[in-house]
């Protein structure tokens, strides 16, 4: 027991204790024509608080340790300097840069853009503001390799380097958003741009510390809801914009305040709007009876020019409250998000009129009409954090993050409830910040469980709980002007399921002798063991220009929608099959035997310049994947008579199921920018990317378009102007049963007005979208025929911070 007992106090005086070394920092941040910087911040590597710098450039700041000293500035390149814990002065000079630096939260190495070994994208402040959308995928698809899913513009998700669903990890505050926007094309994100204070998409090792199957990116999206800075006055903003193409109205609001370490944080957002507009277009022909007029020949195809049931309705809150203390930050929040939608190209034909929820258009003096389908999507969710800064010779920090949703997605047909869609989650990650020798790093444990679970016409996959239990290691270390970043990540993943085993029968004798072996019910449990493995580097070979090497393996097992799926997808008019599933003579059976990770290798190389008036980024990147998911036409249709059959019908669903092969996917992003002058600044940007399958076996499905695109940005006294053109090439890079998409171009403008009305700052704005009312198709969309891009569309709104 004494041996024990001293031990234990050895760990907790490690652990614990504070060092009685008090020392005051002061110091002067200058530009390089020896102007003061004011507004810089100023922290210790590894502390929670932060100062700020005054008008005359100057901080002060308490430190109780020898470490290092980190001060930033937008627009301005980070210094770092040793702190030796003694009384010190400094004066430190900072060097402008071409664009703009933002520290990438999701790093866990608080680095910013510019010093990251992966290629990273933020978007944040007004550039943030101007182009926030109702989803994700809208909001980020104009950045370099990023497009988007688009099945509707309330239901689009992101897509990078031609990879989306389980490939691309969507976070919230570095928690997973725990939606079921995985399960299919039509299920809509539950992040909200507006309330975001920044979102960052990364690509290669830090993707080790949210999930080793995000082989395609991470997209963080960052808030404030839990403050983790003191804040010391009452704050706020309010936002209004009104968009014409689809009489939308967008309401939000944020409110922060504190005091002697508490602080609280609120913000809401309200989005109401009805169907958009599009330019004209021919609706493809449905295979039904339209031999109604036997006289008449069909010379014209339908037209229309605007999508049905595309309308939005949806209000979200958020709460948190934090306590900041000198070495302890301790915080929680709550959020709320209400959202009802349409699901375009899912529709149904009766004779009743709208219940609640009514969003549609009247057709008067018609007695029968089309029902549309619209989804009802409720989330509450908590989340917890704690962090603790010991400042200790090897142990920085510890933190706890934690979290739980509770999401429900309800699909309203013909007034009722036809399928929901469950899934509640509990995440919890804890990391270790330290020392050891020259290196610095982060290591930690992350847990996650999702209960995930459909009932109703649309659930074609059953139920099913996964866990997953990790530990993951980040670690770098400078060499001179060489920083090299090395990652692994050790992952546990287990699915439970009840899979039925009810065969289709479509004589209903038949289908009653045979009840009893529709019910029968298979227990299917798998578990994965996934590693992943990254390394890479970035050489600062002159002050502002860098080239950076990464290379990452990673492991990504199977979800239940790719491994269990069996039955009708009714948004995107296909019958899905799962891996687990297995076709013979007209018949399914379930046979989950030999299913292989999917493997993947990634290799990436950016250059990058940052100074001066001249900049790029330029990123090439190779990804060799093994036994790739994919679904796969599989020539087969399927209906509700007839079940599984080798010839198509009126009403028959073509059967996808999930396959796996070998495939690679390469190519190039690039963004390029020059000041011309003081007020005007030039980019040039774009991305390609090819994904086929190896051994000549042709392309990948939905693969989006490649584009090249430019923007000029001018100032000129309190107004700020922009015009951005962005051309997608068409594209016939096409598989089997799947059409190519022509080419288009898309011209977006804007204004901004700064006005000057004392305390509050204010921006009126006006953005056109689509300038010249061009068609566009989605190429990556499942309803890209019958759900083309909007058409003009006039934003106006006012922005006041306080």
């Amino acid at each position: 027991m004494k041996q024990v007992s001293i031990l234990s106090s050895a760990v907790a005086a490690a652990l614990f204790s504070q060092s009685t070394m008090a020392a005051v920092i002061t110091g002067q941040v200058l530009d390089k024509n020896q102007q003061p910087i004011s507004n810089a911040e100023i922290h210790v590597h590894g502390k929670s608080q932060s100062v700020v710098t005054n008008k005359q450039g100057q901080f002060k700041i308490d430190v109780d340790n020898k470490g290092q000293l980190h001060i930033s500035k937008n627009n301005f390149i980070d210094k770092r300097i040793a702190i030796n814990g003694e009384d010190q002065n400094f004066v430190v000079t900072l060097t402008p840069t071409s664009v703009e630096t933002v520290v990438v939260y999701a790093s866990a190495l608080h680095k910013n853009s510019l010093e990251m070994i992966s290629p990273v994208n933020v978007l944040a402040g007004d550039e943030l503001k101007d182009k926030a959308k109702p989803t994700l995928g809208e909001t980020l698809k104009g950045l370099p390799g990023v497009n988007a899913s688009y099945f509707g513009p309330v239901s689009s998700s992101p897509i990078i380097r031609g990879l989306d669903g389980p490939r691309v990890k969507i976070t919230q505050n570095g928690l997973d958003s725990s939606d079921a926007s995985r399960i299919g094309p039509d299920h809509a994100t539950s992040n909200d741009s507006l309330a975001a204070e920044q979102i960052e998409v990364l690509r290669g090792p830090a993707t080790l510390l949210y999930g080793s199957g995000a082989i395609g990116g991470v997209v963080n999206v960052v808030d404030n809801r839990i403050p983790t800075d003191n804040i010391d006055t009452l704050t706020g903003a309010a936002h209004y914009t009104h968009d014409t193409v689809s009489n939308t109205n967008t309401y939000a609001a944020k409110l922060e305040t504190g005091n002697d370490g508490f602080n609280f944080h609120f913000d809401g957002t309200k989005r109401k709007g009805h169907d958009y507009d599009t330019p004209n277009f021919e609706l493809p022909e449905e295979h039904e009876e339209h031999e109604e007029h036997e006289g008449e020949e069909h010379e014209e195809h339908e037209t229309a020019n605007s999508v049905e049931n595309t309308f939005i309705d949806s209000q979200t809150v958020n709460f948190g409250t934090s306590y900041v203390g000198e070495h302890l930050t301790l915080g929680v929040s709550y959020g709320r998000i209400e959202t009802d939608y349409g699901i375009p190209a899912h529709e149904h034909h009766h004779h009743a009129e709208h219940g609640e929820g009514e969003h549609h258009d009247e057709h008067e003096g018609e007695e029968e009409h089309e029902e549309s389908v619209f989804a009802q999507l409720e989330q509450d969710r908590w989340q917890g954090y704690m962090s603790y800064a010991l400042h200790d010779n090897w142990i920085e920090n510890i933190s706890l993050r934690v979290g739980y949703t509770d999401y429900k997605h309800a699909e309203i047909e013909d007034g009722a409830v036809g399928t929901v869609f469950t899934n509640k989650t509990t995440e919890a990650r804890a990391t270790v910040e330290h020392k050891l020798g020259l290196w610095h790093g982060m290591a930690g444990y992350h847990y996650t469980e999702s209960d995930y679970d459909a009932d109703g016409e649309e659930a074609f996959t059953p139920a099913s709980v996964t866990k997953t239990n990790a530990l993951f290691v980040l670690e770098e270390r400078q060499f001179g002007d060489v920083t090299v970043e090395l990652g692994a990540r050790l992952e546990d993943y287990q699915i439970d399921s009840a899979v039925s085993m009810a065969e289709h029968h479509h004589d209903h004798e038949e289908e009653e002798e045979h009840h009893e072996e529709e019910a029968e019910i298979i227990n299917y449990s798998e578990d994965f063991t996934n590693l992943s493995l990254s390394a890479g580097a970035i050489w600062q070979y002159q002050e502002g220009q860098s080239v950076a090497l990464s290379v990452s393996r990673s492991e990504r097992a199977p979800l239940s929608a790719e491994l269990l799926s069996n039955g009708i997808h009714i948004a995107t008019g296909t019958y899905e099959l799962g891996l687990g599933y297995h076709i013979e003579d007209g018949e399914i059976h379930f046979e989950p035997e030999d299913i292989k990770q999917e493997t993947a290798t990634n290799f990436d190389l950016s250059f990058r310049r940052f100074i001066g008036d001249f900049g790029y980024t330029v990123n090439f990147f190779y990804n060799d994947i093994e036994n790739y998911y994919y679904q796969q036409n599989t020539g087969l249709v399927f209906d509700e008579e007839h079940g599984l059959e080798s010839a198509a019908d009126a009403d028959a669903m073509a059967v996808y199921q999930f396959t796996s092969k070998d495939a690679k996917l390469y190519g190039i992003e690039f963004d390029v920018h020059y000041q011309v002058t003081p007020s005007a600044l030039v980019k040039v940007f774009g991305d390609s990317t090819t994904a086929k399958l190896k051994d000549d076996e042709g392309y990948l499905p939905r693969i989006p378009a490649n584009k090249l695109g430019s923007e000029l940005q001018y100032t000129v006294s309190d107004w700020k102007f922009s015009l951005t053109g962005t051309h997608y090439f068409e594209q016939s890079d096409v598989t089997a049963y799947e059409t190519k998409t022509d080419g288009y171009t898309l011209f977006d403008a804007s204004a901004n007005y700064q006005l000057d009305l004392g305390p509050v700052d204010t921006q009126l704005y006006i953005n056109v979208d689509n300038l010249t009312d061009e068609l566009g198709f989605v190429h990556s969309s499942f309803i890209k025929e019958k759900a083309p891009l909007p058409g003009r569309n006039f934003s106006l709104g006012i922005r006041g911070y306080f």
